[in-house]
């Protein structure tokens, strides 16, 4: 018995020995998973955690394993591959070792966990160099394989991903990210009531910004782990959660309407990648061979490792194969396993924990429980608008339509919802249809897709239809369109309304090379380059957008995406590209991406600060002029904020000649009124009225023009009382109130 636990001893100390492992932070390396790499026979394997600390040339394991096989004489190969490069690639005669303690090799069951310093004469901290304990998301792997003596047969292999701890993955981005979208979300609701804001659009932009980052990594390319560990950052935009409940809720549907694809793995998904791609770097025929040098260590050596405790020994009875494979976690992964994970959708998804077959799932569910929270907040709001109503009834002129333009703001959310939605339904859902799996999951996404196409092409052909019946300026100047179908146009200028139409086209292109082409990564990163091109010459050539900082920032928006889309060409596998080079061009996308969410935060505080800095500035400019001319500051900041802000006669073209102002107004002591102007053709022209409509309209007749212009100026600049034109969102009774438009408060983006 002891001695049998002396030869396992051994065995577990040999095995460790060639385990340069994978890591924590700390100049560590550690195993980030475990997988049979052929079908097991003569070692099972159910535990595997292996840390290598570099700093003491320490090992530290915990191990369950066993050796079911009787009168089995194998050899050991080791070998390391990291960036494709083999630095480690040895081979031991296990008969040579310990008198041939370890020849046959022992039919017992082996649980240990310790930590056990090794040998100088392995020279570990020279062969694994300083950069593979600091690189982030190393692509590294150790293969163990055990080879008969006589027959030459296989017996075992063993692969273990290394990782160093580092990873361009941080839960602290995900929350950064989303805190940021949170925050753009709240401002763009409590400033959506101002036509004049921007940060519901810039809402808008940010969130198509983290879905075409997230989405530059479901191509059928070979990606290096870094840039797949950093798009997985903004797979939440895409509504990819992996809620366990929710995905064990997911896989029962699935099983119980016809489907047969796996469920997503307890583990990491990195053990089911295709061989060929990162983090394995490696062709098919070096999964179990390859040149390797014998290596030869004394028995000396080895025993002298012999001072390391093991706990938790298993009595030395002969284990049941079949019942440690059910029970152990490493599965069998070879080239033509179906469990593999082939390159696009499947390794992103589950990277983020979501099985291929839940991917459009998920993003359903994820998209009805927002639409479910959207319906709760609509009709809480509506509830507390329609008692404000209700009590503002009883005063005269005190928000009479207040519950319409709630409702009209509602729409308009509604349609921002969809627009976000649009992207992840699209692309799986079209990608389910592909898979074949669920008779259920094929239905809904149907289902999804045309309920939010529809919505979007149902809104397109209103807007259109106005436009083309009038003219586009009938856009901009009916509140039911201005305000519900708004997100479609109002950011760009009237005659470049129809420039969101380029951009939802791309969109739909790309999902759908996307789904459909995911054998052919060519095909798609080609595509999408063309596809990415022409919507930046749009954007040049129409340059839709009312300030020249607006196409200042989408122009950089769309030349990021150019560049970072010509970058992801380096990936295509049949390049041929090391990966050494593309862990470098994935860190350069990275950047450019990340210098995008930066400028997209500066310009939403900026878009955040605007309103408050330019009504200071209006109040100190007013206050200046009000000094000028002798008037009490008070009398000039008495009036309401909005009829201090110029008019921008750009945005609503035609409504100069609509507004209606009576003749010049004359004020009499005696009776207490005023004589009103008439139609103003342009902003800030004059002109006399050809009808009055006052009491007093025979004295301001008996005057001459020069009289009138001139009493009318000196009114005006005197008085605090103006006269606006109505505005399309409020009711014709509210004079003193008119529509914002969207560049009243000048913005720089």
């Amino acid at each position: 018995m002891l001695f049998s636990v002396a030869r396992l001893r051994r065995l577990a100390s040999l095995l460790l020995t060639f385990s340069p492992l994978a890591a924590c932070q700390g100049d560590t390396l550690f195993t980030s998973s475990v997988t049979y790499c052929s079908e097991p026979d003569a070692l099972l394997i159910q535990q595997f955690d292996v840390i290598y600390f570099q700093q003491n040339s320490s090992v530290w394991f915990n191990i369950s394993a066993a050796s079911v096989q009787p009168d089995v004489n194998v050899s050991a190969n080791v070998f390391l591959n990291v960036y494709g490069m083999h630095p480690v690639n040895f081979t031991i005669d296990l008969c040579s070792l310990f008198n041939g303690a370890l020849c046959p090799l022992p039919t017992y069951n082996f649980t240990g966990s310790d930590t056990i310093p090794l040998p100088s004469s392995l020279g570990l901290s020279q062969k694994v160099p300083e950069i593979a304990f600091k690189i982030p998301d190393l692509e590294a792997y150790a293969q163990l394989s055990l080879t008969e003596v006589n027959t030459g047969a296989l017996k075992a292999c063993v692969q273990a991903t290394l990782s160093n701890g580092w990873s361009a993955h941080q839960v602290g981005v995900e929350w950064a990210t989303s805190g940021l979208a949170l925050l753009t979300l709240l401002s763009a609701v409590w400033f959506s009531a101002a036509p004049d804001s921007l940060l519901p659009f810039r809402f808008l932009d940010l969130f198509y910004l983290y879905q075409w980052a997230a989405s530059t990594a479901l191509l059928d390319l070979n990606y290096s782990s870094v840039y797949i560990a950093f798009a997985t950052n903004f797979g939440w935009a895409l509504g990819l959660l992996s809620n366990f409940p929710i995905q064990t809720a997911i896989n029962n549907m699935r099983h119980l309407t016809g489907g047969t694809m796996a469920d997503a793995s307890g583990g990491s998904a990195v053990a089911f990648v295709n061989r060929k791609l990162s983090p394995y770097n490696a062709a098919a025929a070096m999964f179990v061979s390859g040149t390797s040098q014998l290596l030869e260590i004394n028995q000396e050596t080895v025993l002298s490792w012999s001072n390391s405790a093991l706990e938790n020994y298993a009595s030395p009875a002969m284990l049941d194969v079949k019942q440690l494979d059910t029970a152990g976690t490493v599965q069998l992964v070879t080239s033509s396993s179906s469990n593999v994970l082939q390159a696009g959708i499947p390794i992103y998804v589950n990277y983020v924990g979501v099985a291929t077959a839940n991917a459009f799932m998920t993003v359903f569910l994820t998209v009805l429980m927002v639409f479910a929270m959207f319906l709760v907040a609509v009709g809480i709001g509506y509830g507390i608008v329609a008692y404000l109503a209700r009590r503002s009834s009883a005063k005269a002129g005190s928000l009479p339509d207040l519950q319409e333009r709630y409702t009209a703001l509602a729409r308009a959310w509604l349609l921002r919802l969809f627009l976000i939605a649009f992207t992840p339904v699209s692309i799986f859902a079209m990608y389910q249809w592909t898979l074949k799996d669920s008779w259920l999951s094929v239905l809904l996404s149907v289902l999804l897709f045309l309920v939010v196409a529809g919505f979007l092409s149902y809104c397109l052909f209103l807007a259109g239809r106005l436009a083309v019946r009038g003219t586009p300026s009938t856009l901009y100047t009916d509140p039911k369109y201005l305000v519900g179908v708004g997100p479609l146009f109002a950011l760009y200028r009237s005659e470049r309304y129809y420039a969101a139409l380029p951009l939802l086209i791309a969109t739909l292109l790309k999902a759908t090379l996307t789904a459909f082409a995911h054998a052919d990564g060519e095909v798609q990163i080609i595509s999408l380059l063309v596809i990415e091109v022409g919507a930046l010459a749009t954007l040049i050539v129409l340059r839709p957008h009312k300030t020249r900082g607006a196409d200042v920032l989408t122009t950089y928006l769309a030349i990021t995406r150019v560049i970072c889309t010509g970058l992801l060409v380096c990936f295509v596998e049949a390049i041929g590209m090391g990966a050494i080079p593309r862990v470098v061009i994935g860190i350069v996308t990275a950047v450019f991406i990340s210098v995008a969410v930066v400028v997209m935060f500066i310009n939403i505080l900026v878009n955040l600060a605007a309103p408050y800095l330019w009504r200071h500035c209006t109040r100190s400019s007013t206050d200046f002029s009000a000094l000028e001319k002798g008037r009490p500051e008070s009398e000039e900041t008495s009036r309401p904020p909005e009829q201090m802000v110029p008019r921008d006669p750009g945005v609503n073209p035609d409504s100069s000649s609509q507004i209606s102002m009576e003749d010049p107004s004359v004020y009499t002591q005696e009776s207490g009124s005023t004589t009103l102007g008439s139609l103003l053709p342009r902003q800030w022209s004059l002109r006399l009225s050809r009808d009055s409509h006052s009491r007093n309209s025979s004295m301001s007749h008996s005057r001459n023009s020069f009289s009138q212009s001139s009493n009318f100026v000196s009114s005006n600049a005197s008085s605090p009382r103006q006269s606006h034109p109505p505005s399309p969102l409020y009711s014709h009774s509210q004079l003193h109130s008119r529509q914002q438009t969207i560049d009243e408060h000048p913005a720089p983006f």
